[in-house]
Formats: C-alpha cells, structure tokens, sequence
C-alpha cells in the first residue's frame, strides 16, 4: 500500500450490508481522498487514513447510521472508531489527526549536535546546586502550617520537595484574610523573592517550581516575566510555558482604552500563566509504577493550552483568588509521581493540598492567615470523608 495511508482492516462476520456501503460511499463523497478512503470486499473493509478530524468524522458517521437505519452497536464502523482510537501515535494539523509522516515534517538534521552548538539552556549551566536529595522530617509531612512562608521554610532541610505548586498574592488590591494586597511593586517583588530563594533552596535536584501567574494589564506590570527572569538568574531550568484558558469573557467590555482609536488600546486577556521551572535536570527521578497518569491524558496535557473554568467556590471559602482543582489536579499528575512531596508555600484554603492528599501524593501548605489555614484542614478532612463513602 502506499506509504501516505495507514491500512486498518476490518473483518465483518458477515458480508457487508447495503446500508453499510450507503455509509462508505457518502463518507467518501463528503471527505476528500486525500484524508481518507475505503476498499472494500465482501465481509472485509480497509480503511486507509492519512488524516481526520476524528470529533467530525463521528458525528458524520452518527448522523449517516441514523439516516439509514444501522444500529451504531452493529456495524463496522463503531469497530473502526475504536481501532482509530487506539492509535496513539499522530500528529497535529489544526483540529485534525495526522497518522501519516507527522514526524518527518521540519526535521532538523543534526539536532542534538546543533543544540549543543547553540548552549542548551546555557543561563543555567554554571548553577552550584547540590545533587544530594534529602528526605522530609517527618513534623512537615502532610502538615498546613500558618506563619509566614520565609521563616517557615527555612527549618526545612535542602533537597527536600519535589514540586512547588503556587498562585502568589496577585497584588491586584484583593481582599486576602492578614494580607495587604496593594503595596508598592518593587516591595512586592523583594518580598516575593525572598520567598522564592527559600523555595529554591528546599526544592530538590530535578524538582519542578510551577507558578500560577496573571500579569496586571492595567499597570502595565508583566508579572509572568518578571518572576521568570528571577528563576532564570537564579540558574533554574525554564521548561516551558501553560496558558490556562478561563474563558473569562465578561471582562472583555469593561475597559476599551482609546475606543476605535489606534491611540491607545487596551489589550483583554482571559487567561493567566503556568510559568515552569526546573532544578539542576529537567528530568524528575521517581518509579514509573508511581506515575498515576493516563494515556489520554498525557496526549491531551502536553499540549500547553488549558482549557479549564475559573474556581466557582470562593464565596463558599472565603478566599477572592482560589484557582480551580482541576488545575491543580493536571498539574500534579503530569509532573510529579504518587508519594512525591508537595509543597505550596501561599496555601490559602488549601486546594493544592486537598489535591494532593486525594491524588496519594505528600504535602506541605503554608499560609500565614490563621483563618485560610483553618479551612484548608476542613478540606483535608472532607477528603478523608469522601473517600471513606466511596471505598
């Protein structure tokens, strides 16, 4: 066969049915060839594929079985759904699948001879960083401790955690529980700073510190880039970069700057940042039986585009800046493995806790408002309940 398909061979136990051939030929009269095609003989159909939108092939099959009266359980196409399922290897090409010579498309000859020519992260090549990881005491385990995060972490030992998750105070003048949220921004940063020097510290050689981040358009402050220039003269590794998309429309009409006016326009944005960075190695040691992500959902993650709603229980908590636990949920799952230790150094009511807990994972949240700290133990405890129902 030639090389630009992929053949799936589907053996039918019986000769294929005149409302199934219907199918095939209005499948073929509606997506162009160079997608796809069918050869089909007797009980026996091959599908040779080179690229689908697989989301509109279904429907489109969905709507011809209606159509023509096929049982969907019955037929030959829901086998052949599910062998398209199963292949695991493809690339992307806008919304459609391709199965064919995705990995040949831009190669580079000598690649990894050109990446050392160029210096592979070479800002951080010079580190001094301690290779030797160190366990957690036993008194931090599992704990939501309140005070303030610099004096805290200072009692834990180097190389002791192995991912960092956090949404620092955004400094946009919310009303935080003990926190003023409107200061002046270099007094922001050296606060902040002071902070993330400590969380490098502890972190251990190839641990990952993920910062959940929303720049202040209206001050003009790119928060994301600044907090990624101190990680990044602090010899940490940038891996790389998430948009999580809240689809937060509303604040799209609140401000225009300079209406119909090149002037000055105001720029809308409904997303934030994941800025991700690494210690020493980008690779995090840890026993593959403890990673505790899918397939699907690894193919799905990798791609740095978060599709993910805003948190809808902060009145319910008490907190103005929660961010969702399916966020937290995705990042913990493709970025650390089961019993790995997670800290959060500005816990407020303790989502990435609670996540953790549930997702089998160790944890540290700190939080200096007594009243957070309170509700993120409640959390802890309703998880406990909540497994306990579903056991």
């Amino acid at each position: 066969m030639n090389n630009n398909y992929k053949s799936i061979e589907i053996i039918s136990d019986k000769a294929l049915s005149n409302q199934e051939m219907k199918v095939i030929m209005e499948l073929e009269r509606i997506f162009p060839k160079s997608d796809f095609f069918f050869k089909t003989s007797n009980s026996k159909c091959i599908f040779h594929l080179r690229e689908i939108d697989i989301r509109d092939f279904k429907n489109m099959i969905r709507s011809l079985a209606k159509e023509n009266k096929l049982n969907m359980a019955k037929n030959i196409f829901s086998k052949l759904i599910s062998n398209i399922e199963e292949i695991k290897s493809y690339g992307l090409k806008g919304r459609k699948r391709l199965y064919v010579g995705y990995n040949k498309e831009r190669k580079v000859k000598n690649r990894k001879e050109k990446e050392r020519e160029r210096g592979i992260y070479y800002y951080a090549i010079d580190h001094n960083f301690s290779k030797e990881n160190k366990e957690l005491l036993s008194k931090f385990s599992n704990k939501i401790i309140c005070g303030s995060s610099e004096k805290i972490l200072k009692k834990l030992p180097d190389n002791c955690i192995d991912l960092i998750f956090t949404s620092p105070p955004y400094n946009f003048g919310l009303d935080y529980e003990n926190h003023k949220d409107e200061v002046n921004w270099q007094a922001y940063f050296d606060e902040l700073f002071t902070v993330f020097k400590e969380c490098i510290r502890v972190l251990k050689y190839g641990g990952r510190i993920i910062v959940n981040i929303q720049p202040l358009f209206s001050d003009y402050i790119p928060i994301h880039h600044i907090v990624s220039d101190f990680f990044i003269k602090n010899k940490l590794i940038w891996k790389g970069e998430i948009l999580w998309e809240k689809h937060n429309y509303s604040c799209k009409y609140t401000a225009w700057g300079s209406w119909k006016s090149p002037s000055n326009p105001y720029l809308k944005y409904t997303w934030e940042f994941l800025e991700i960075f690494c210690k020493g190695n980008l690779k995090h040691s840890g026993d593959i039986k403890k990673a505790d992500i899918t397939g699907d959902e690894f193919k799905k993650w990798v791609y740095a585009k978060w599709d993910i709603a805003p948190e809808r229980k902060m009145k319910e908590w008490g907190h103005p800046a929660m961010f969702p636990e399916g966020l937290v949920k995705r990042v913990l799952k493709l970025f650390s493995f089961e019993e790995d230790v997670i800290l959060d150094p500005f816990n407020g009511v303790g989502s990435t806790t609670k996540v953790a807990k549930e997702l089998n994972r160790r944890f540290v949240g700190i939080d200096i408002s007594e009243e957070y700290c309170k509700k993120a133990e409640e959390r802890l405890k309703e998880t406990v309940h909540q497994k306990t129902l579903f056991r």
